[in-house]
């Protein structure tokens, strides 16, 4: 249906070319090669990954690029296309984390973020580099698109640094936490490590089951297609932001949660119901009710998975978990918004198996599995709900599971 909006993913020479030429246009010269990292859809599992939780992230097929150059100083110069050919420059020796005399402003916080993260983890010093980004990974969609600029910068920078951290799960394990302390302390968003993660250690074909307790991985087969279905990603539009303090918000309410009920994290409460006894508010117990059920509903969701094709009562069981999930961050965390309900109600009612939001919530997108056969009559259904109650034209993604960053020229 040609009124639909799809958001179409770069191939990686796509990408490659678009960063390069905006490199030698605005720097002159050639980069030294161009990196790309992913966004991605959580499948289930949202907002346990900082409670020790386990989560089941894909890597999208949409990415970040950075072409990057090294410097003979400590200057990083950074070009996005929307800064319409004026560079932004900060000095590695002056920057630091929120709140500090180096406080970093904006999009740029996310790539010179990584550098001094890798220098505080004992990765330096690294010399100056100039970098220019393009990125078809959606902004404020809740699909991780700052993720996926931290970790292409971290692949780049490990790459012209020598570090080979990044040929092997475990050094890329430490990737992950770089850059999630550059999110934390320099970008200023106190987020867990999942989308970190899922960008740097996805492989295509396959979901990740990421245990945020120790960060152990393991790959899942998640071949929807061959079963004849397809995971549509809708984008509701709604503006999504994690730094406005209702993110940190909730996470601190679970801190305090598990300090209460004598835990270290919330992973650890085995009965959701002696929990909530224990608790005297009811937002407390709401938010630690949603997070051990949802844990509960992740295992249960890769268990089925292993068992074979999703078909029969292993697809009914599949979808009924990813609707319970949305359901209780509805209602229990209370992340969802009108954009996404209404797209979730939708989908269900139009012959979604299961539907979700997906991430941080507050906006951004959510999730549904249908037929492949389908999809277009789900999602027209979707735009015409929203247009109908007066929101933003929705837009919307075929999900693939997809690789993770590297470089690609």
């Amino acid at each position: 249906m040609s009124e639909l909006t799809w958001l179409k993913a770069l191939s990686d020479a796509e990408g490659a070319e678009a960063a390069s030429a905006l490199f030698t246009e605005t720097f002159g010269g050639q980069p030294a090669g161009v990196w790309a990292a992913p966004g991605r859809v959580n499948v289930i599992g949202e907002h346990v990954d900082y409670n020790g939780g386990i989560c089941l992230p894909i890597a999208l097929p949409h990415r970040a690029f950075v072409a990057v150059a090294p410097r003979e100083d400590r200057v990083v110069r950074l070009i996005s296309p929307q800064d319409e050919g004026v560079f932004v420059e900060h000095d590695l020796d002056a920057v630091g984390p929120v709140g500090s005399e180096g406080e970093v402003k904006g999009w740029t916080a996310y790539l010179v973020g990584v550098a001094w993260a890798l220098e505080q983890a004992g990765f330096g010093p690294l010399p100056g580099f100039d970098v220019a980004l393009t990125s078809c990974v959606p902004l404020g969609a809740g699909l991780s698109s700052s993720a996926a600029l931290e970790c292409a910068m971290a692949v780049a920078l490990d790459d012209l640094a020598g570090l080979g951290l990044a040929g092997s799960d475990e050094g890329r394990a430490k990737l992950v936490e770089v850059c999630r302390a550059a999110e934390n302390k320099v970008a200023g968003a106190n987020t867990g490590g999942l989308d970190q993660s899922a960008s740097l250690r996805c492989t295509a074909g396959h979901a990740l089951e990421l245990d945020a307790r120790d960060n152990t991985v393991a790959q899942v087969p998640f071949d929807l297609a061959a079963d004849g279905l397809a995971l549509l990603v809708i984008d509701t539009r709604a503006p999504h932001q994690l730094v406005d303090g209702q993110y940190a918000q909730r996470r601190a309410t679970c801190e305090e949660a598990a300090r209460k009920l004598g835990v270290e994290l919330l992973v650890d409460v085995r009965e959701v119901q002696d929990a909530m006894a224990a608790l005297e508010d009811e937002v407390s117990r709401k938010r630690v009710r949603h997070v051990v059920t949802e844990i509960g509903r992740t295992r249960e969701f890769i268990d089925t998975l292993a068992k074979g094709a999703l078909e029969g009562e292993r697809l009914a069981l599949v979808g009924d978990l990813m609707n319970r999930s949305h359901d209780s961050l509805r209602d229990d965390y209370e992340v969802t918004c009108p954009e996404l309900d209404l797209a979730v109600d939708t989908a269900r009612a139009h012959g979604a198996f299961g539907a979700r939001m997906t991430g941080g919530g507050f906006g951004g997108s959510c999730i549904a599995l249908v037929e492949a056969g389908r999809v277009e009559e789900v999602a027209a259904a979707v735009r015409q709900a929203a247009l109908d109650a007066g929101l933003a034209e929705p837009a919307f993604i075929l999900s693939v599971p997809s690789a993770p960053a590297e470089r690609v020229r």
